[in-house]
């Protein structure tokens, strides 16, 4: 099992795209879920850092894996 509950791929995109495209997708999600984002835009880390604070909606990971940027964000 998974331990995300949707994944959205926003490689090529960059700021603020991969962020819209991951507000847009946590407004189709329930509270408690999963949002797997993987980007490739270098400012997508302070990004995510700050949206996450802005929302409250939880970062609970971001790690770069081979040139690409993974972050869990929890939908509260």
């Amino acid at each position: 099992m998974a331990d995300f509950d949707r994944e959205l791929d926003a490689t090529g995109l960059n700021c603020p795209r991969p962020i819209l495209r991951a507000k847009k997708a946590l407004g189709d999600m329930e509270r408690g879920q999963v949002l797997k984002i993987i980007a490739t835009d270098q400012g997508s880390v302070k990004d995510f850092e700050a949206f996450s604070k802005q929302t409250n909606n939880p970062l609970l990971s971001s790690v770069e894996e081979a040139g690409k940027f993974v972050f869990m964000l929890q939908k509260s």
